[in-house]
C-alpha cells in the first residue's frame, strides 16, 4: 500500500469505524445509579446537595427554604487509551490484524464511566460526600424536628462482601456521573509527527475528561451483612423510613439492588424467587430490580 493522505485518512476512518461500531454495542450500566451532568470547566460545585424541599399549606407569606448549603466540588480529570500502528504493516496491507485492538477501544471507552462510577460506589466506605461524612455511614448529621442536630446511619454494618440498596427513581441519583470533554477518536499519523519519524509508529486513541463523584447519601444504603431476606428487609426498612432536616419523610424508594458478580445467586434468591426455602410466600419478591455489577 502508498503511504500518503489518502491512505492514511481511508485507514483512520476504517478504524474509526470499528471503534464506534463497538462502542455502540456496549450496555452500559453507569446511568442507571448517577446523574450525569455536562460540565464546562475544570470542576463543578453542587452547592444543592444537601438541600431538601416540601410542600406546606400556604398561609401567609411564602417560607423559603433555605437549608444548610455544602459547597461539594468534582474536579474533571485526563483519561486516554491509545494504540501503536507499524508503518510497516500500512506499507503490507495487513491493517485487518488491528481490527481487534480498535474494537477493544471501543469497548473500553464505553465501559469506562461504569467503571469509575461503580468503582466509586465501592469506594462509598472510605471516601467522602457533600457532609464530610463517608457516603455510608453511622452518622450522618440531619437536623430533627426541633432544630438539632442527630445522626442517620445508611450502613448496616458488617464485615462481608458489600451489597447496596439505591432509590433511582428521581431526577437526582446517588452518584454523579461528571463529563466536560466526550470519549474523542483522535490520531497522530503525520510523516513529521515525531513518533513517525523515530519508531516507524502511527498512533491512534481515545481521550476524554470525566469524573465521578458522590451524590446524595439519602438515596443509597450498603450492607455488609449476608445478604439474606432478614438483612435485606432491615436495610430497606431503615432506607426508606430515612428523614430529611426537620423530620420531614423523604419517600426515599428501594428501587435497586446492586451486588457484585459473587453475590447474584443471594440477590434472586431475595427478590426473585416465588417461596421462601420453608415454603412460605416471598413477601420481598420483585420488591427492586437487580443490577450485578462485574466493578464492583
Amino acid at each position: 500500500m502508498n503511504i500518503n493522505a489518502q491512505s492514511l485518512q481511508a485507514a483512520f476512518t476504517g478504524f474509526k469505524v470499528v471503534y464506534q461500531n463497538a462502542f455502540a454495542g456496549v450496555k452500559s450500566e453507569h446511568e442507571r445509579i448517577a446523574m450525569v451532568v455536562n460540565s464546562s470547566t475544570k470542576q463543578e460545585t453542587y452547592p444543592f446537595l444537601g438541600k431538601s424541599t416540601g410542600f406546606r399549606e400556604w398561609i401567609g407569606d411564602r417560607v423559603i427554604q433555605n437549608l444548610k448549603t455544602h459547597d461539594f466540588t468534582i474536579k474533571n480529570k485526563s483519561f486516554e487509551n491509545t494504540v501503536g500502528v507499524d508503518r510497516d504493516d500500512f506499507e503490507d496491507d495487513t491493517l485487518g490484524i488491528y481490527t481487534p485492538f480498535f474494537a477493544q477501544l471501543g469497548q473500553d471507552a464505553a465501559e469506562h464511566p461504569s467503571r469509575l462510577v461503580f468503582g466509586l460506589l465501592a469506594s462509598g466506605f472510605t471516601g467522602r460526600c457533600y457532609d464530610g461524612q463517608y457516603f455510608f455511614d453511622t452518622d450522618h448529621p440531619v437536623l430533627d424536628e426541633n432544630g438539632n442536630e442527630t445522626s442517620v446511619s445508611n450502613f448496616g454494618g458488617g464485615t462481608g462482601t458489600a451489597w447496596y440498596l439505591l432509590d433511582v427513581t428521581r431526577a437526582i441519583k446517588p452518584l454523579i456521573f461528571q463529563k466536560r470533554r466526550d470519549y474523542t477518536f483522535v490520531r497522530m499519523d503525520q510523516p513529521t509527527d515525531e513518533a513517525v519519524f523515530t519508531r516507524k509508529e502511527y498512533r491512534y486513541g481515545v481521550d476524554c475528561r470525566v469524573n465521578a463523584g458522590f451524590g446524595l447519601w439519602q438515596l443509597a444504603y450498603a450492607s455488609k451483612q449476608d445478604l439474606t431476606t432478614a438483612n435485606y428487609a432491615a436495610a430497606r426498612e431503615a432506607m426508606q423510613g430515612m428523614k430529611g432536616d426537620k423530620g420531614s419523610p423523604l419517600g426515599v424508594k428501594a428501587s435497586l439492588l446492586v451486588v457484585p458478580t459473587t453475590l447474584e445467586q443471594q440477590a434472586l434468591e431475595v427478590v426473585k424467587r416465588e417461596r421462601e426455602a420453608s415454603g412460605a410466600t416471598n413477601v420481598y419478591q420483585n420488591s427492586a430490580d437487580i443490577l450485578v455489577s462485574p466493578w464492583l
